[in-house]
């Protein structure tokens, strides 16, 4: 019998997958992994299961890439039949992508119970699709898993009772600390390191690169950084095709800008690691550089991850040139924030997680 069916479906997820799906194998704990195939590259996809040790997934929903609209009523109709032929006792999701939100809501409306792991982060943003997936899981879950404590307040404001929450830790870092001595050296990815150290770049929000504006003073600031320090930046398809579609490309094309294609998970750890600091707009690396003690820029004006402010090393500064200079002059002159590990990144989330699922199986109440 499946008591579990857990959901992947784009590249947040897996590391947040990778852990739990061997952690439950401890317990034990009947799982089985439903890839919905969100993530629009297939090889990237690939390596990802590959580099990280996720078995294969069982289901393939292959749904591939379309509007958020459409991607979510695709991978409703897909899950629906598997969800119907496995009859799970509950449906797992994590993060906040789309595939979150649509299996979570094809669970709750055949009365499966849902359980959402990295519940109650907020960045308050309605803007933002990412939001509206976190808030919607967290309302039509049954059990919820934080990363951090204040991640119950967001949710008690929203009407969920406490008892339904367990904060247990980040399964994210778990995959980074289990994986960072094999993470690939910068140097092997680069084909020689910078002697003067590199700023890792990584812009994809279409906040940012579907503006022109906004886009043209990010790069202008990149090109700038460029004269301090290297810039390496493996190039999201989305931020390649607006820099071209605004005439922008010549600001990457500066001899101390190294353009890279997507990288792998080991890739993108190792270039982490070595970095003198973080230029991003991505929820995750702002995780990742807080474990590691990496300085991080965040080019947002919110963050669902505020511990990574109050705690660890991000500061954010939103797409302005202006604030975005200050930070990174005291990055280079000071080393910038170096802030402390948060209470439970201490890579056992995952085995948390299934302990306390276990427990809750065994119970009755799924």
């Amino acid at each position: 019998m499946t008591e579990l069916l857990c959901i992947v479906g784009a590249r947040p997820n897996f590391m947040k997958i990778a852990p739990l799906m061997a952690a439950f194998s401890t317990q034990p704990i009947a799982a089985k992994l439903v890839h919905t195939g969100q993530h629009y590259d297939p090889a990237m996809s690939d390596s990802f299961f590959a580099q990280l040790g996720i078995p294969r997934p069982d289901v393939n929903l292959e749904v591939g890439s379309a509007s958020h609209a459409v991607q979510t009523a695709e991978i409703m109709r897909a899950f629906e039949p598997v969800l119907d032929a496995e009859q799970p006792r509950a449906v797992l999701v994590v993060g906040d992508v789309n595939s979150t939100i649509a299996c979570a809501l094809v669970a709750a409306k055949k009365g499966v119970k849902v359980i959402h792991v990295e519940a109650g982060l907020r960045s308050l943003d309605r803007a933002m699709p990412e939001e509206i997936n976190r808030v919607l899981t967290d309302q039509i879950s049954d059990l919820l898993y934080t990363t951090e404590r204040d991640a119950l307040n967001n949710l008690q404001r929203e009407g969920i009772a406490p008892e339904r929450v367990h904060f247990v830790g980040n399964v994210m870092i778990d995959t980074l600390r289990q994986h960072a001595a094999r993470a690939t050296p910068a140097a092997r990815t680069l084909g020689g390191k910078p002697a003067r150290g590199y700023a890792l770049v990584t812009l994809h929000r279409p906040s940012n690169v579907d503006n022109a504006d906004k886009l043209r003073g990010l790069l202008e600031t990149l090109a700038r950084i460029s004269e301090r320090l290297d810039v390496v930046f493996p190039i999201h398809p989305r931020t390649r095709s607006s820099a071209e579609k605004f005439g922008l490309t010549p600001l990457l094309e500066r001899p101390f800008i190294h353009l890279l294609p997507p990288q792998g998970y080991l890739e993108m750890l190792g270039l982490m690691q070595e970095a003198t600091l973080v230029v991003t707009d991505s929820g995750g690396l702002q995780e990742e550089t807080t474990a590691l003690g990496v300085p991080c820029i965040t080019v947002r004006e919110s963050t669902e991850r505020p511990i990574t402010v109050t705690d660890g090393t991000n500061t954010l500064t939103g797409p302005d040139p202006a604030r975005i200079w200050p930070v990174f002059e005291d990055i280079l002159a000071s080393g910038g924030k170096r802030g402390r590990i948060p209470e439970y990144w201490d890579g056992n989330a995952a085995l948390r997680i299934a302990a306390s699922l276990r427990a809750w199986l065994d119970s009755g109440a799924a």
